[in-house]
């Protein structure tokens, strides 16, 4: 009796198998969206791609409130800097609205940048910033980081700069969605035309776009007012020595500053990693 089980328990193993090929679900991958709507991006390595219809189903399986599974298909291409997708499943409609520490950010991730593992680097940042500040946000995209600053301190005015249209369209509606559109200045075009207009009125420059971000160095220093003030300054750095290429770099452009804080914030691929230097530039 045991014997036959055995074999029946074997043949149904044999025959699920068939019809629910072995898939592996990656082990990290980002939700942008609510509870009502969300998009999942994953990226599947190649032996598995096969398999990438079932693996987003078993995703929104998972996750009730995921409408579309996107695969990432290229690194970081074109002017705006944004990645190349595939729909796995679901909606081709990928326009969400994600919430974090209490603000809103409304964004189609096909059309703009946005990191939901950035939320704990956003508040870092809003955390130091101090009333009365003028903020010149370079590269914002969707400008989370304005967001997250004026829920923890509304007393500044924060000017955000991106070349991306759908980036300053998604970031007009954020800023009356989180009832701060008299706080931001949002202006669609190429940092180098744009900033020559903020020399010597800002307190504290955010940089955070990583590939590029060190040839701005010197426009940023610029920005500030005489007497100085705060660059975030956001690059690539290799896992066994991430903030020496940074350091170097930031040398070439500031005559005197003090380095406040150098934090890793995420990995970019293996054994790579997006850090921040904050930097306390000296007039």
């Amino acid at each position: 009796m045991k014997g036959r089980l055995r074999l029946l328990a074997d043949f149904l193993k044999t025959f699920l198998l068939k019809f629910k090929p072995p898939v592996k679900i990656p082990s990290s991958y980002d939700i942008i969206g609510s509870r009502a709507k969300a998009v999942a991006i994953v990226e599947i390595p190649p032996e598995q791609r096969k398999h990438g219809n079932l693996i987003a189903q078993r995703i929104m399986e998972r996750h009730g409130n995921v409408v579309t599974v996107l695969r990432k298909t290229s690194e970081r291409v074109g002017i705006y800097r944004l990645r190349r997708y595939e729909v796995l499943a679901g909606s081709k409609d990928t326009e969400v609205l994600h919430k974090e520490y209490g603000y809103f950010v409304k964004l189609d991730p096909r059309k703009v940048y946005f990191s939901p593992r950035e939320a704990t680097e956003r508040q870092r940042i809003a955390k130091q910033v101090k009333a009365g500040e003028t903020i010149m946000y370079m590269f914002a995209g969707v400008a989370p980081y304005a967001w997250a600053i004026l829920k923890k301190q509304p007393q500044v005015k924060i000017i955000a700069v991106d070349i991306n249209p759908w980036a300053i369209k998604y970031a007009a509606e954020n800023a009356v969605l989180n009832k701060v559109e008299d706080k931001i200045i949002l202006i669609q075009g190429d940092v180098k035309e744009v900033c020559q207009g903020w020399y010597g009125k800002c307190d504290r420059i955010l940089m955070t776009l990583p590939l590029g971000a060190k040839g701005y160095l010197g426009l940023a220093v610029k920005c500030l007012k005489k007497k100085g003030g705060i660059i975030h300054f956001y690059c690539w750095g290799p896992e066994d020595d991430p903030f020496s290429s940074g350091l170097k770099e930031a040398k070439k452009f500031i005559k005197r500053f003090k380095v406040l804080d150098k934090r890793l914030v995420l990995p970019f691929k293996p054994r790579v990693f997006k850090v921040c230097i904050d930097l306390l530039v000296k007039g």
